[in-house]
């Protein structure tokens, strides 16, 4: 199959991932209390090596961590570890402040901080500027990361951020959905590896410079690895139909959608089994599931997380006149039916 040329085999991407968690779990064994934790994200670590695909990096520092509730801090031994308060009372679906409760160690996390309410918290576009190392000439800031090109001309994206060992209870609720996929072994295994935050405010929240974004991308390696490889090939294929055809209908409606919709989508579809098969003959069928599923939320204007659904990925993006022509653009590649895929180089 041409797509397993391109993705990979399952054996392919079995191997990519078992070598990058070998490869992990040796630098968390080694890692010191005050070490800065470093664990590879994205596509290259979900077992993609697409063309174009770039580099996301994690960071946090080991001897910092984030609590929901007082309570918690009597897991840590708080000589050694910098507790954190998220206070989300405020804050939109999915974000939060973080208040300082202990003395930082770290010095960029001291110069972060600001006064409200007389309370401390670490301001997230503060910690951004101050994290941001500018490896190579011509990185910029993108959302919550550093981004630019290695030498080679491979793009990264770092984000900096905060390690919280608890699930957020604003989440609580996806674990009690989780009847059909992922099973109860990976659902644990998820919810006991906790999140992070990472610094990035809602444009539209009370205190957008000082918010942070709870970021999943934890739990998100682990649902995309139970997934079985007709599943992974068909996130793959949306990964490559966005890049190739619809990013090229406009100049006005290019780069609205990014691959964590594409995510999204396929998450969504599996949970809610509206594939009642996947399999490789039924692949291009598992597309168009996936496909008409975008169609609908750009025309309603809502993406919903899918561990925060009140958490609309779409808010600040898609709308107004350029929601409704990438709705427009969408529903005649829809109207082409499977031979919209036609018009995508790698599958044509």
């Amino acid at each position: 199959m041409r797509l397993c040329q391109i993705v990979g085999t399952s054996v392919q991407v079995a191997i990519r991932r078992e070598t990058a968690d070998i490869r992990e779990m040796v630098r968390r064994r080694v890692a010191d209390n005050d070490d800065v934790i470093e664990m590879e994200s994205g596509s290259i670590r979900e077992g993609f090596r697409l063309k174009g695909s770039d580099i996301d990096y994690m960071n946090w520092p080991n001897n910092h961590r984030v609590i929901w509730d007082m309570s918690q801090s009597e897991h840590y031994y708080t000589e050694n570890k910098t507790l954190i308060l998220s206070e989300s009372s405020e804050s939109p679906p999915g974000f939060t402040l973080l208040e300082l409760l202990t003395p930082p160690t770290k010095r960029k996390v001291q110069s972060a901080c600001v006064l409200m309410n007389d309370r401390l918290y670490i301001s997230s576009s503060l910690y951004k500027q101050r994290s941001q190392t500018h490896l190579f000439p011509g990185s910029i800031t993108h959302g919550p990361c550093e981004s630019g090109e290695l030498p080679g001309g491979l793009e990264y994206d770092i984000a900096d951020s905060f390690a919280c060992d608890f699930w957020p209870l604003s989440a609580s609720y996806w674990i009690n959905r989780c009847h059909f996929w992922p099973d109860r072994q990976v659902v644990n295994e998820i919810v006991r590896n906790g999140c992070h935050f990472v610094p990035i405010g809602h444009p539209l929240g009370f205190h957008e410079h000082e918010e942070w974004r709870i970021s999943f991308s934890l739990a998100e390696h682990k649902l995309v690895h139970s997934m079985n490889h007709c599943q992974f090939l068909t996130y793959g294929l949306l990964k490559i139909f966005l890049k190739e055809v619809i990013d090229k209908q406009s100049d006005e409606t290019k780069k609205l959608l990014c691959s964590y919709h594409m995510k999204t989508v396929i998450f969504w579809v599996i949970q809610h089994n509206a594939v009642p098969l996947w399999s490789p003959q039924n692949l291009l069928a598992s597309f168009w599931v996936c496909f008409k599923l975008l169609l609908k939320w750009v025309y309603e204007g809502v993406c919903p997380n899918f561990f925060i659904p009140e958490n609309n990925l779409f808010l600040s993006k898609v709308h107004g006149s350029a929601q409704k022509k990438m709705f427009l653009e969408l529903h005649g590649l829809y109207e082409k039916g499977l031979a919209c895929l036609l018009q995508s180089p790698s599958i044509k």
